[in-house]
């Protein structure tokens, strides 16, 4: 009788003690006691009756999903490759139990649809120039979809873009067009900075005359800092003055010589052909017979 009651003893005490259970902090456990949910349990010590409960358990911790590469035709009809990164954790683990077969890939399934759908609506300078607008727009969709799954989405961020090597070409020509302006641009705003100075500095060596020469013999002295051979003989222009005016003078009586007389233009007749001479005063005609 003994060896009877201890046997139960035993019996009972290693099903009472194999229901025990240690959950961590970052778990909890989803209770089916006879096939219906009584909720979660956790952290901590539980007890779960062998034979007539279950649990499964579901971290708590932030899981990242790789979403894999992606083949994509954006709005402009560009083709390009897009792989992404999920951060998701489950909020509310009965849901993610009872409303879902398997979260992590429903929840993977979901990131890839919305990816191209969201990026197939995109023009490519968008993509690469607001990426963070995009991340934000896919959070949104995927968090809002996946709710009711008890899932909560922290971020989403698009990794890798992958362009045809005819775009990667024609955007590296663009980029060194661009360059090669603003190069330009620049160039010119520093000729015209420059002309402005150029123009302000002879505005005031012509108002000096003695500043002409003082700039003459600084520039005399950063030549001759060089440690050259070269010898300057400054000779005021003034000296030449009289024998420039005299030149000047002489070409321009030997151009005057050269020039060939214009004949002089016959004087047209008073009176042309076919009219009737004037006729002599009388008085004259009378003195004339007399004498």
């Amino acid at each position: 009788m003994d060896v009877i009651v201890t046997s139960v003893l035993g019996v009972l005490a290693l099903y009472l003690f194999g229901g025990l259970k240690v959950l961590r902090e970052y778990e909890r456990a989803v209770y089916f006691f006879l096939g219906r949910s009584w909720g979660a349990k956790g952290p901590g010590l539980i007890y779960v009756p062998p034979l007539f409960a279950k649990t499964q358990t579901v971290s708590l911790r932030v899981v990242a999903l790789d979403i894999p590469p992606q083949d994509v035709i954006t709005r402009d009809n560009i083709s390009i490759k897009v792989n992404a990164v999920l951060y998701m954790r489950v909020k509310e683990p009965v849901k993610a139990v009872i409303g879902v077969e398997n979260y992590l890939y429903v929840t993977t399934q979901l990131a890839q649809t919305t990816l191209r759908s969201v990026l197939g609506e995109t023009e490519l300078d968008e993509l690469l120039m607001n990426r963070e607008k995009i991340n934000d727009i896919l959070k949104h969709i995927i968090d809002t979809r996946s709710e009711e799954w008890g899932i909560e989405v922290s971020a989403v961020e698009v990794k890798d873009v992958d362009l045809p090597p005819e775009m990667k070409r024609a955007m590296a020509r663009q980029a060194e067009a661009e360059r090669e302006r603003r190069a330009k641009v620049i160039n010119a705003e520093g000729e015209l900075q420059a002309s402005t100075k150029l123009a302000q500095a002879a505005h005031i060596i012509g108002s000096e005359p003695a500043a002409i020469q003082l700039r003459y013999l600084q520039t005399v002295t950063e030549i001759s800092s060089e440690n050259n051979s070269t010898t300057f003989f400054p000779i005021p222009i003034d000296l030449f003055k009289g024998f420039i005016d005299a030149v000047s003078g002489k070409q321009a009586t030997a151009a005057t010589a050269a020039t060939p007389a214009t004949p002089a233009t016959p004087a047209l007749p008073e009176k042309t052909s076919g009219e009737a001479l004037p006729v002599e005063p009388r008085a004259a005609r009378v003195g004339g017979a007399g004498a």
